[in-house]
């Protein structure tokens, strides 16, 4: 399954930036199976991994939750906290054990007031990372149910 590279924090922000977003984490742990939210749930905040790895998954009614995507290390997990009406699109679950840093929304959304360059940047940021995820998602269901070879990369 092709897949381009996903937009992390280092790359996406500049160094200013994530330092004052950096500052308004905290750090979080989950164990292998842990759910980090829920399709339909409220989406209030987010997270950037730092050690392990989470899957994204899509419900798809009769059958098991289709994985979408495999994040890691510097990655974004979740992004509807941004946009209205701030519910999950999909839902995560740590594969292995995760260190990762949480941010809660209403205070990054605080910061992006007071700072509009900053919320530009995020907002890029987080933008590149939705165009990445729709793109995954489009080719993994079009693997997993569309017609043989239909996801393949031309």
């Amino acid at each position: 399954m092709y897949a381009p590279p996903s937009p992390s924090m280092p790359r996406a922000l500049p160094a200013e930036h994530r330092a004052r977003l950096v500052e308004t984490a905290r750090e979080v742990s989950f164990a292998p199976g842990a759910r980090l939210f829920e399709e339909g749930g409220r989406a209030d905040r987010f997270w950037v991994i730092r050690t392990g790895t989470v899957e994204l998954d899509m419900h798809v009614p009769g059958r098991r939750a289709a994985v979408i995507e495999r994040l890691g290390h510097n990655e974004l997990v979740g992004w509807s906290w941004l946009f209205s009406p701030h519910v999950w699109q999909l839902g995560a679950e740590a594969t292995t054990p995760v260190r990762a840093y949480e941010f809660d929304a209403r205070a990054v959304l605080a910061l992006c007031e007071e700072d509009p360059g900053m919320g530009r940047d995020l907002a890029r940021w987080v933008g590149d990372v939705v165009a990445h995820r729709l793109h995954a998602s489009r080719m993994r269901l079009l693997d997993l149910y569309g017609p043989y070879g239909a996801g393949a990369a031309v």
